[in-house]
């Protein structure tokens, strides 16, 4: 999309205020969580992009967005029509993306990432008599056994070429030190670098994590500063207000490249409760509506209104892309509740939302039942709309269990038979 030129406000001028209901309520709609969305690509792009590390995650996140949530959708945008893609981006994070953002994820991210891997791999090789030119050979086998029999998965291929299986060891000396396979790493690095791009599920349900690798398609050139320009201007126009040290955290980038991206988009100061915000020129409160990051509601949120919409209950999966939006969470979640919610890395778990704020967690059990706990009081009407939210996740889980990758305080007390 084209990077509207530089905005700035007038030398006397003190940048406009932002209150946390205006954020709350810009979230509830740029986020199709009061407001849903039709389809799983739009529900990805409201967002940016899904969290993908845990395959459950990408499903629930596009539920809790659709108007009529179900799995099939998103299979097919995932696995048949490859509108949605599963690929490593920021902070070496699998995410799921609209298909058109591959190249600006990848070109933005993924590739410094893979430099970095790439080393961290040939160091670990290193003392099993691994050096660059093996490396770099298996990975042409992998890419023409790939070119000859179409996708397959990681075991199929460690069975085409043994050197995928070879074994060596990870985090020596630290308590989650282990033991790891050639292929684990390298599979993975070569998604990084685009020349790899993870398929569809082998077997089982949804939530399987298992897939098929295969070629990568073609993919544009972008240069490294016009992908970060693009991709912050994605995530101004879905989660702005945001500070330099939210997107700091979010992309994994250095301030220095957070910078030059804002600078690159225009993006406009605004007064938050933590600090100085930014938000794409023309989305200042009373400026909307404004579209989305490529003109229109197929891409992204279009309405940029300030109005509040009606209150609103959500229950959102570990991992969810709207509570790992922002470094500084203290507008939309209370302190004295991370504890119960996020796990020691900083994951957070499945949480309950009433009108633009975490308010509790949920889980569920082993026999399917949905439950969940507030950490504070809502009022008996918001107790009724998260019921009725809840019933409904149910109903579309059916007979699918689901447990995070990463178990949080709350959700392991809760999914307790």
């Amino acid at each position: 999309m084209p990077i509207p030129p530089p905005q700035s406000l007038p030398a006397q001028s003190s940048p406009p205020l932002i209150s946390t209901r205006q954020r709350r309520a810009r979230l509830a709609l740029r986020h199709r969580l009061a407001r849903k969305a039709a389809t799983p690509e739009e529900a990805a792009a409201s967002v940016v992009a899904l969290h993908g590390t845990d395959p459950a995650t990408v499903f629930l996140s596009a539920g809790a967005r659709l108007a009529a949530p179900d799995p099939a959708p998103v299979e097919r945008s995932l696995y048949a029509d490859r509108t949605l893609v599963r690929m490593t981006g920021m902070r070496r994070t699998v995410f799921v993306v609209p298909a058109r953002l591959v190249p600006v994820v990848h070109h933005s991210s993924a590739l410094a990432i893979a430099r970095k891997e790439r080393a961290s791999v040939l160091k670990l090789l290193a003392e099993g008599g691994w050096d660059a030119a093996r490396l770099e050979d298996v990975e042409a086998a992998v890419l023409r056994l790939l070119a000859e029999s179409g996708d397959a998965t990681a075991a199929e291929l460690g069975v085409l070429e043994p050197r995928l299986r070879e074994r060596f060891r990870v985090a020596v000396g630290k308590p989650y030190e282990g033991v790891v396979s050639v292929g684990s790493r390298l599979l993975s690095l070569m998604a990084m670098d685009g020349r790899l791009v993870r398929g569809a599920r082998v077997s089982g349900t949804w939530v399987s994590g298992t897939h098929y690798w295969g070629l990568a398609p073609e993919m544009a050139e972008l240069a490294v500063h016009e992908a970060q320009a693009e991709l912050v201007c994605r995530w101004l126009a879905a989660f702005g207000p945001g500070t330099e040290a939210d997107l700091k955290w979010w992309t994994g980038w250095t301030l220095k490249d957070v910078r030059r991206a804002l600078a690159a988009v225009g993006a406009v100061a605004v007064r938050l409760d933590e600090g100085t915000g930014y938000v794409l020129p023309g989305d200042l409160p009373g400026e909307g509506p404004h579209d989305g990051p490529s003109g229109g509601p197929s891409d992204g949120p279009s309405d940029r209104a300030d109005a509040a919409p009606e209150p609103w209950a959500a229950l959102l999966p570990a991992l969810d892309p709207t509570p790992m939006g922002w470094q500084a969470r203290d507008w939309y979640l209370l302190p004295e509740h991370r504890a119960e919610l996020f796990d020691r890395s900083g994951n957070v778990g499945p949480t309950v939302w009433w009108d633009g704020r975490v308010v509790g967690g949920w889980a569920q059990r082993p026999d399917g039942e949905i439950v969940w706990r507030l950490l504070e009081d809502v009022g008996a009407d918001a107790v009724a709309i998260i019921e009725a939210e809840a019933a409904g996740l149910a109903a579309w889980l059916r007979d699918v269990r689901v447990t995070p990758r990463f178990r949080t305080p709350l959700e392991r007390t809760l999914s307790a038979p």
